[in-house]
């Protein structure tokens, strides 16, 4: 396996809750490419800027952790988005974590006042201790989770 990698995905809480339930992970509204960018054992976040999608309340948290499974990327036909590309994901027990009290510490934001440009794109990859810093604010280990 090569080495670990740390992402961030963004998705309404609804969605996420779907992809933790299913044990999946889907970005951008189902696109290939950056689903194809993560590989088993990567270590994955769901930050949600909304309770639901695509104009529900203001979340602004990260609401789920957990690791890419093994397996390869594989496509879902017949969802209302006609074909979706997923990966399998294995989520731990967590608490959500809004993402203000965390701001200053998170080098891959560079602008700690717009800070929001830094998710634009649905996959952001972050380094280990930033993501390390958000597991600890959900309540998980990340040198337990991930070693």
């Amino acid at each position: 396996m090569s080495e670990r990698r740390y992402w961030i995905g963004v998705a309404s809480n609804d969605h996420v809750a779907n992809a933790v339930n299913e044990g999946f992970v889907q970005l951008s509204h189902g696109k290939a490419a950056p689903v194809e960018r993560l590989q088993p054992g990567d270590g994955f976040l769901w930050y949600s800027p909304r309770t639901t999608y695509p104009s529900g309340p203001v979340l602004q948290a990260f609401t789920a952790i957990g690791r890419v499974g093994d397996g390869p990327m594989y496509e879902v036909n017949g969802s209302p988005l006609a074909q979706a590309f997923r990966r399998p994901a294995e989520y731990f027990d967590a608490t959500a974590a809004p993402i203000k009290p965390l701001l200053e510490k998170l080098t891959f934001i560079r602008s700690k006042t717009h800070w929001g440009a830094a998710f634009r794109f649905g996959l952001v990859r972050v380094p280990r201790a930033d993501f390390a810093a958000i597991a600890a604010a959900m309540g998980r280990n990340a040198d337990a989770d991930f070693g």
